[in-house]
């Protein structure tokens, strides 16, 4: 028999590094050819690694999370055959290290100072009580720790006597004895003292770095104006009610993206990308609409192409299209960039107000929340109307918070009166 090495093969676009994000075997798994190996994970597009052979995964070469370079073993195979072989590129080398020529000088051995001897302490009974405040971390070595973990013992429920209340061998001892354990929860109660470690990795970590890098570099500001939907709900019931089969059926995100379409003409600054690092500022004539999709990876934003160009049912057909596509792992790395505008909505969980967080280097984003039936005083009397909030955010840099105002109040006038909507300018 032979060992196969695979290694990390090029996945293109000049990219020298991926995260391993999925392993579909095991060591001892029987694999055939092209049967999958691994997933990773470059920018937002995943790459599947097949099998190039028969035979039995030996070894894994990196736990998930792990960042690899291109040319790094990802995985040995033992194969039919006596000889052993290496698959993908090589591994990049590691720098080279100058020689030192000159020798350090020879110096005579010091002593080691002798510790004087100390008798032990005397180990006492702790007191009774909570160990520490609630949500203080214990303070313990990593060889106490792994006697805690296998005893299964909850630290944080071991009284220290060391110095800043760390906990010492004699403490965890004295605890597994049962002289120091907490007193037990009232009513028989049972303390759940479980934690569960999740690593953050692949798509979510790729959001977590993407929202805090937001966050540090946006100086956000929201503003949130409510709408009133009666008559767009209306329209939208009549139309769905004589569409056929052929077509989607109409959400109110469709008739937003109008809206958005419409209102950038007059306010250009909203549909646009913002370089901090080069102090540029490009509008686009076209508008390239994000559309925020919640799927079982993480949040992915799929982006309409053009929004300018297409009619209300095309808007809602390509949104469905992009959906699917990004919730069944399929979007392609284009579908999932470049756009200039972003649309966030929670549907019915949309809630009364939110402050979304800006899609970076985009400089605005419209947040949709949900429709409630409120009393609205017209006339002389209460009527009840479908109100709906937009929770809208914006780089301050550079919107200024009267354009902010005056572009969600654009988008208003148009939702409230549906039909304007489908007038050409």
């Amino acid at each position: 028999m032979g060992i196969r090495i695979i290694k990390l093969p090029d996945v293109g676009e000049g990219v020298a590094e991926a995260e391993l994000v999925e392993w579909h075997v095991k060591p001892g798994d029987l694999i055939r050819e092209d049967q999958l190996l691994a997933a990773v994970m470059t920018d937002k597009a995943t790459v599947e690694i097949p099998s190039p052979v028969d035979g039995k995964v030996i070894s894994l070469g990196a736990e998930l999370g792990t960042a690899l370079a291109v040319g790094s073993e990802l995985i040995r195979i033992e194969v039919a055959g006596g000889e052993s072989t290496t698959d993908g590129p090589p591994e990049p080398k590691p720098a080279e290290t100058p020689a030192i020529v000159a020798e350090a000088p020879k110096l005579a051995p010091v002593p080691a100072p002798v510790a004087p001897k100390l008798s032990p302490l005397p180990v006492t009974a702790q007191p009774a009580g909570p160990p520490r405040a609630l949500g203080e971390k214990p303070i313990a070595s990593p060889a106490l720790r792994q006697r805690a973990r296998d005893a299964g013992v909850d630290l944080r429920q071991v009284r220290g006597t060391g110095p800043a209340g760390r906990i010492l061998h004699d403490d965890l001892d004295l605890f597994l004895r049962g002289a120091g354990a907490a007193p037990a929860a009232p009513q028989g109660r049972v303390a759940n003292t479980q934690i569960d470690e999740i690593k953050v990795i692949g798509l979510r970590r790729r959001i977590a770095q993407k929202m805090a890098e937001a966050k540090r570099k946006i100086a956000h500001f929201s503003y949130v104006e409510e709408v009133d939907v009666t008559a767009l709900e209306e329209l939208r019931a009549t139309l769905n009610a004589g569409a056929g089969k052929e077509r989607p059926k109409l959400t109110i995100l469709p008739f937003l993206m109008q809206a958005v379409v419409k209102a950038v003409v007059d306010f250009p600054q909203m549909n646009a990308l913002y370089d901090d690092e080069a102090d540029i500022i490009q509008r686009f004539g076209g508008v390239h609409l994000g559309i925020a999709t919640q799927t079982p990876n993480g949040l992915m934003v799929p982006v309409v192409r053009h929004a300018e160009t297409r009619s209300l049912w095309e808007c809602a057909t390509e949104v469905k299209r992009l959906a699917d596509a990004a919730r069944d792992n399929m979007a392609s790395r284009e579908e999932l960039t470049g756009s200039t505008i972003t649309i966030t909505s929670l549907g019915t969980l949309g809630g009364i107000v939110s402050t979304p967080v800006i899609n970076r280097p985009e400089v605005a984003i419209i947040g949709v929340n949900k429709i409630a039936i409120r009393p609205v005083w017209q006339d002389s009397g209460f009527v009840p109307r479908k109100i709906m909030n937009l929770s809208s955010s914006f780089d301050h840099r550079v919107i200024d918070g009267f354009d902010a105002a005056s572009f969600i109040q654009r988008i208003k006038g148009l939702i409230e009166a549906p039909a304007t909507l489908f007038i050409e300018a």
